[in-house]
């Protein structure tokens, strides 16, 4: 591997192997030589990190020189995968490391897999927020992640005979040697108690929030180093403790096993995070989760504020704070709180500061993510927030009859609070009206926020709304995860690419040269090489590299479709085995993905992959043509094998329903062609790569929503009309997929046939047959093959992070680079 530099490090190699022999006796307490693989990857992170330190010093000294307006970027996940190899990257170290280690008889990269992914989300909402961070210490902007510090990743996923088993995914149990305690930095966090009405000296309202129980949150950084290493920001990661060793009361009182479980039932709070559609209980712990990670940011903003500039009468000037969907949403109560209860300003003075202050993001369009939580859940676990919601609902509610009079149902549309049987406080809409930005994250996605989803709120403020398009950082996920292609792009365009990924339209006249159309597919084929070994370790199946590896790799949902994927190879099975024809192009199917532990259809999606696939990968009539793989616990580690080996990038959700994606951009920045819907960021993807570079199918969202409208969609009717499709739904029926198990998949004919089809599975199939029909006619013409992927890497240059945090950091934020 090679870091493709741009510079030469200054670091004598002398210091480093003395820096890791000093970290293995004196912080782990051995000698080197008697350090096992593990224990050399720490010692190896520790001496790196002392690297990182020093530039989180500098760091901090430059942006308080310039008196810099920073960005806090609040988000419950941040899927960072392992740190090692990007580190030495970005901070020029990575040759120089390589070398001393050679000296030390260790090969450095053969100690990556020694390091656990840091397991702080769920998928891609956590590792968008990752990209923004890498992409805010590259560009030398001041802009800082705050998260929780979960001691449990969300779940280990195993599948045994087929069914996923969700395990602990204990990632900090030995510890990191990346993140760095400030227990000098701790928070303290009320919950629970009850508000008492009083009057202040002046005989004005003053509510007292009382008898409150206080958690503690420690913070834990982990530094984020930019490209170069001239700025090195952090992570700041909360663990959450009890307020004092024990509740001394309790303990005093005798009761020695209640204060220890109080103690403990404090921790859960930072233990694992927990998901959204959890048991009464497990909602209430994650309300006091999203609580907890809001109530620490923001007294660690406001502390790092006054300590920079004094008072907070220019709060909105020198900071902005972002809300990564509506997990965060509390912020604008907690400033409010903090802004009336605590400095006693004003309620007109404290809005403003509020929403000047604060921007957010809506990342999605699907009701169950859209967040509410019961009054009365709220009220008791947060009683005085629940005033103050109150309060901005019913000056928000005037503005809107203001406005808009006598229109009652309006009002009743628009009320932050949803008069429902239960009463529920509607999150998103909370995050509206106390931020001065509203953005989706693709163009399509944008407009459908405005449009579908929120569109009396774009009617009163339309200057709100903007887009901000996703993006991935690339080098993660070009430089870091595929350095062969990073080194020919290099040789051939130069190593502008790194920090610029426009400079990749420079590849575009290389797209017709044979020889780097030959280089181009060499590295590809050594990639999927490569994952065949994984493959060969984790599912025992053998697969063949000259085959098209054909990739899904995403988070288990119907609409996301992995389901219409299974309807496609089934149809291509039976092609093979009914009507005796032989596939124009070997496939090797290849999917990866968790499903929710509550969400019963995504698990059984999971069970029909393994049973179609045991039943695929046996039949010899189809043994050289046709492989079903299901690679278990999906992670970045993962990913950084899998988006370098795809041929074809599966992106087929229901359009309308995917925000934007973002592995649909790592696939194509690797030389994937896609296969999608119109939907999300692949509406922008094919204008940037071309309609001849991209396979493009389905209902657009205007028809789907024609046909949801006018209730026009019977499924039957495709059933009926369409050999294919009825060969493929009558499979879930027969039990030719699950021989053992008979009637398991007779719930996805009556879904779809009797149901409604509410993800439009049939109603795409024939076109996705069809244009699965034209990968398969293009793909043995291994020039023009080769052309379109050079092309797809060429012009995928829009879709960096740094392009969308250079538009957030402009128009939203309005913080600048600081060199």
């Amino acid at each position: 591997m090679s870091s493709t530099k741009t510079s030469k490090s200054k670091i004598s190699t002398t210091a480093i192997r003395n820096a890791i022999k000093h970290h293995a006796k004196y912080s782990l307490g051995k000698n080197w030589e008697s350090l096992s693989e593990e224990e050399q990857f720490k010692a190896i992170a520790l001496a790196l990190r002392e690297h990182l330190i020093d530039g989180m010093e500098k760091t901090e000294q430059r942006y308080r020189r310039r008196r810099a307006k920073r960005l806090y970027y609040l988000s419950m996940e941040f899927l960072m995968g392992r740190s090692l190899s990007n580190n030495l990257i970005n901070l020029d170290l990575f040759d120089a490391f390589k070398v001393e280690l050679e000296n030390l008889g260790v090969d450095l990269e053969e100690r990556y897999d020694a390091e656990k992914d840091a397991a702080l989300g769920n998928g891609g909402l956590g590792r968008l927020a990752a990209c923004f961070l890498d992409s805010l210490a590259s560009l030398n902007m001041p802009g800082y992640g705050y998260g929780i510090n979960y001691e449990f990743g969300l779940f280990k996923q195993k599948i045994f005979d087929g069914y996923q088993k969700e395990y602990p995914d204990h990632w900090l149990k030995e510890g990191t040697p990346w993140q760095i305690e400030r227990p000098d930095l701790a928070v303290s966090v009320p919950i629970y108690g009850n508000v008492e009405e009083t009057v202040d000296f002046d005989g004005n309202y003053n509510p007292m929030w009382l008898g409150w129980k206080m958690l503690v949150g420690v913070p834990h950084d982990l530094p984020i180093a930019g490209f170069g290493g001239k700025t090195v920001n952090y992570l700041r990661l909360y663990s959450a403790r009890s307020s004092d060793e024990f509740d001394m009361k309790i303990f005093n009182d005798g009761d020695y096993l209640n204060a220890v479980e109080e103690k403990i039932v404090s921790e859960t709070v930072s233990k694992v995070l927990y998901p959204s559609d959890a048991m009464e209980a497990g909602k209430e712990l994650r309300l006091i989760q999203e609580y907890f990670l809001v109530a620490c940011s923001v007294r660690d903003i406001l502390r790092q504020f006054k300590e920079i500039h004094g008072n907070l009468e220019k709060f909105a000037d020198y900071v902005a704070i972002q809300l990564n969907d509506t997990h965060p949403a509390l912020t604008v109560v907690e400033l409010m709180r903090i802004f009336i209860d605590e400095h006693s300003w004003p309620w007109e003075k404290a809005w403003d500061m509020t929403t000047r202050t604060l921007g957010y993001t809506n990342h999605t369009l699907l009701p169950e993510a859209l967040e509410k939580w019961p009054v009365s859940l709220v009220g008791k676990v947060l009683p005085r927030h629940l005033q103050i919601i109150y309060e901005i609902n019913r000056r928000f509610l005037d503005e809107v009859r203001a406005k808009y009079p006598n229109d009652e149902d309006r009002v009743q549309a628009m009320s932050i609070i949803e008069e429902s049987d239960t009463k529920q406080i509607r999150m998103a809409y909370l995050s509206i009206v106390g931020s001065h930005s509203v953005n989706g994250v693709a163009a399509l996605h944008s407009e459908l926020v405005k449009s579908d989803l929120v569109p009396q709120f774009y009617d009163m403020w339309p200057e709100k709304f903007n887009n901000k398009t996703n993006g991935v950082t690339q080098r993660r996920w070009l430089l870091h995860s595929n350095p062969k292609l990073a080194e020919l792009i290099t040789e051939s365009i130069g190593s502008e690419w790194i920090t610029n990924l426009d400079k990749l339209r420079d590849l575009e006249s290389f797209a017709g040269y044979k020889t780097f159309q030959k280089d181009f597919m060499a590295i590809k084929h050594e990639n999927k090489k490569k994952l065949a070994a994984t493959i060969k370790q984790l599912s025992r199946v053998e697969v063949d590299p000259e085959s098209m590896f054909d990739i899904q790799i995403k988070r288990i949902h119907e609409y996301k479709r992995q389901l219409l994927n299974l309807m496609h190879i089934i149809h291509q099975y039976f092609t093979i085995v009914q009507d005796g024809k032989s596939l124009k192009t070997p496939r090797t199917y290849i999917f990866a993905g968790k499903a929710a532990p509550g969400y019963w259809a995504a698990k059984q999606i999971i069970k029909l992959i393994h049973n179609v696939g045991e039943v695929v990968n046996n039949d010899p009539r189809a043994q050289d043509q046709l492989k079903v793989i299901f690679l278990p616990d999906y992670r970045v580690s993962l990913g950084e094998q899998l988006f370098p080996a795809a041929d074809l990038s599966e992106q087929i959700s229901t359009a309308g329903m995917e925000a934007s994606g973002t592995g649909n951009m790592k696939f194509a920045l690797n030389g994937a062609l896609t296969i999608g819907t119109l939907d999300g960021a692949n509406v922008e993807i094919r204008e940037e790569v071309g309609d001849e570079n991209i396979f493009i199918f389905g209902h657009t969202v205007e028809e789907i929503t024609r046909m949801r409208q006018e209730e026009s969609y019977n499924p039957w009717s495709y059933y009926r009309q369409n050999e294919n499709i009825r060969r493929v739904m009558n499979s879930f029926q027969s039990d030719v997929f699950s021989k053992y198990e008979p009637g398991l998949f007779n719930w996805i004919f009556s879904s779809i046939l009797n149901q409604g089809d509410f993800y439009f599975h049939l109603a795409d199939l024939q076109s996705y047959i069809d244009a699965q029909q034209a990968v398969s006619d293009e793909y043995p013409n291994r020039s023009k093959w080769a052309k379109k992927a050079i092309l797809n890497v060429a012009r995928i240059g829009k879709f960096s992070s740094d392009r969308t945090i250079s538009e957030y950091a402009k128009d939203i934020w309005n913080i600048r680079s600081w060199k």
